[in-house]
């Protein structure tokens, strides 16, 4: 991964990666029983390859590549929906109202680099997404955003996301070490009955 040599882009990194940390329940596996730490991140990195998890910050890299100018924004999402693609990097089954994890990191970007080409790309992407009523942006939008304008290699967003959660499945699994005992999360089914 290259970052310009500044200490600042060091830091942004760094808070990239905090930005990034997920603080509810997630398509991320539980920690594996008493797993030693490898298989802990191993578990957790199988699902990071899927589309829709992971690597959907890849697919919203993407469409930032795809988007050589500012004023091209319409025609990449209006290209989209007309194939009837999903946008990458808008929306989230959890925050329905905004992922404030994607809108930290944006703000965080904004500061960073506040004149970068790639970042009035972006936000003419964020523009284009308010003026068609369409989801808002999500960490994975962000996170190519940040790889884009800190002048990453592809891929590097989800890099930063998988960084971000590694500590997270860590931290867990600490937990359950010194509990002697699995963390049972709760959660409440909501769905469809299925009688």
């Amino acid at each position: 991964m290259r970052l310009d040599r500044r200490a600042q882009d060091r830091g942004q990194l760094g808070e990239a990666v905090a930005a990034a940390l997920w603080p509810k329940l997630s398509a991320t596996p539980p920690t594996p029983v008493q797993a030693d730490p490898y298989a802990v991140v191993m578990s957790g990195l199988g699902v990071l390859t899927g589309p829709k998890h992971g690597g959907a910050a890849l697919a919203a890299e993407r469409m930032l590549a795809a988007t050589a100018d500012p004023a091209d924004a319409a025609r990449v999402i209006a290209e989209r929906l007309r194939s009837g693609e999903r946008i990458p990097g808008l929306g989230h089954m959890v925050y329905k109202t905004g992922d404030t994890r994607g809108i930290t990191l944006m703000n965080l970007v904004r500061t960073a680099w506040p004149d970068n080409e790639r970042l009035a790309v972006a936000e003419a992407l964020v523009a284009e997404r308010s003026a068609r009523r369409l989801p808002a942006l999500n960490i994975d939008f962000a996170l190519a955003a940040f790889g884009a304008t800190a002048g990453l290699v592809p891929g590097a967003g989800q890099a930063v996301f998988a960084i971000a959660r590694t500590a997270g499945w860590l931290a867990h699994a600490l937990e359950e070490y010194q509990r002697q005992s699995p963390l049972r999360p709760r959660a409440v089914y909501v769905g469809p009955d299925s009688s």
